[in-house]
């Protein structure tokens, strides 16, 4: 007998919704976020064609955060692949916040729509603009980090927040 697996997997088309922002962590490792919308359409009881939008918070590490942040801007069209992460954060009310977004591990640009990307230097200047709140270093595991995996110990990892 197998042992039962899990699947933890996103595939995405949608349009920008937010131009991307680079922070870097304590640990140098860069960061990209920005958000894409997903459109469904159906029919209801009385045949008028519907329509809702998603919104989706989609975060990217290293290189891929890199490019995510020279050739993306809002509006533009894009294929996205990667995996859902919940991370838990404490609000100034003492509650804790829930946020999920995919973690990328591909990105394809489909349509630009005749425009550029916003740049590295421009997303780095976004996300200085930015109020930075602690996040565990748990957040970001090896294979971000470039480094080797450290015991996890939340009381002693934080990083700047990634948003």
């Amino acid at each position: 007998m197998s042992k039962a697996r899990s699947l933890n997997k996103v595939m995405l088309i949608g349009n920008l919704t937010r131009n991307p922002v680079i922070r870097e962590t304590s640990n140098n490792v860069t960061v990209c976020s920005f958000g894409i919308a997903t459109n469904t359409s159906w029919k209801d009881k009385s045949g008028n064609m519907k329509e809702k939008a998603e919104y989706h918070n989609l975060i990217a590490f290293n290189k891929l955060a890199e490019i995510c942040a020279m050739v993306l801007s809002i509006g533009m069209l894009v294929y996205v692949e990667g995996e859902l992460r919940t991370r838990v954060t404490e609000g100034t009310d003492g509650k804790k916040i829930y946020r999920t977004e995919i973690k990328l591990n591909d990105m394809i640009l489909i349509d630009s729509k005749g425009k550029k990307g916003i740049g590295v230097d421009a997303a780095v200047e976004a996300g200085k603009s930015l109020p930075s709140r602690e996040v565990s270093e748990e957040d970001i595991d090896a294979s971000e980090r470039n480094t080797t995996p450290v015991a996890n110990n939340d009381d002693e990892f934080k990083s700047e927040d990634l948003f």
